[in-house]
């Protein structure tokens, strides 16, 4: 039977998905009226519901907040929200609240680029092919690396984390392209400019293999923290071979295994109002029905 059908195109590597970034920030009032108020996503109404943290969900994904010295991501998160024109408005609204801040946004060619209160950069995508059938989603994660480690870096996400990482081109700089889940990304964008000094702030992934490169990291030294049955951590990418460190950022490693996996989030429709309420409207979907 003559083959029809590009079956490789779905195929998943072990990085089956990026659940959250985490950044701390000193202030959850701040923190609230830019991500739920100004940027219209929706804070966990299940989970860590207290004040010393709050969870984020942005269709599959979320920011982690907990409350303490801010931390700056060396480079931006990529999302993909459902309307251009609406988070204008929205961000218009919380400017005035804001403007002791660094909050800050622009708008360029199908996105808006967003700073928060402390400084994280945000860039904000309308929904494109490139993105799958996101309409709401963390799309990637893109950090500037020291010139010459993008090839290593993806040499590291191939042969430790066994996932699909690749070099090339990312906005006229050679970057390593790393692929964490569906239609998501880490990019490791190589650039002369000197990097801050890393603080602490961490991303999540779900594996489906969770023991081969936990062996591979532990043969290494590399393993940060043994959290649980479940979970574990470690910091540094390193050379493969030379065991030269490249980057250093935090890795919460979960197993698909782990109780929180696949967990629906609650997306709310940012522009229901007790004014204007519509009913049936409460939930916004985090993608587009898939067409055959």
């Amino acid at each position: 039977m003559r083959q029809q059908f590009d079956r490789a195109a779905e195929d998943l590597a072990n990085s089956v998905g990026l659940e959250h970034v985490n950044v701390r920030v000193p202030d959850q009032r701040l923190a609230t009226l830019f991500y739920i108020t100004g940027l219209g996503f929706t804070r966990d109404p299940y989970l860590v519901t207290g004040v010393a943290n709050m969870w984020v969900n942005i269709g599959r994904s979320q920011f982690h907040l907990p409350v303490g010295e801010p931390q700056l991501l060396r480079g931006r998160v990529g999302l993909v929200v459902p309307d251009l024109e609406y988070l204008a408005k929205s961000l218009k609204a919380v400017r005035a609240e804001l403007k002791h801040t660094k909050f800050a946004y622009r708008s360029g060619k199908g996105h808006i680029d967003v700073t928060c209160p402390w400084g994280n950069k945000l860039r904000c995508h309308q929904p494109h092919a490139r993105f799958g059938q996101t309409l709401l989603g963390m799309a990637y994660v893109l950090f500037d690396v020291p010139p010459g480690t993008a090839k290593g870096i993806a040499r590291f996400y191939r042969d430790i984390i066994d996932t699909v990482a690749t070099v090339k081109p990312f906005e006229k700089a050679r970057a390593a392209h790393v692929e964490v889940g569906f239609n998501q990304k880490l990019i490791f964008r190589e650039t002369k400019a000197r990097l801050a000094k890393y603080d602490g702030h961490h991303l999540q992934l779900y594996v489906n293999n969770f023991s081969r490169p936990h062996a591979k990291l532990n043969d290494r030294g590399l393993i940060s923290e043994e959290s649980n049955q479940y979970q574990y951590r470690f910091r540094d990418i390193v050379d493969p071979d030379s065991g030269e460190v490249l980057y250093t950022l935090e890795h919460e490693i979960r197993s698909m295994t782990h109780p929180l996996y696949a967990r629906t989030l609650i997306n709310r429709n940012p522009a229901q109002t007790n004014a204007a309420f519509a009913p049936g409207y409460d939930d916004r979907p985090w993608a587009a029905p898939h067409t055959m």
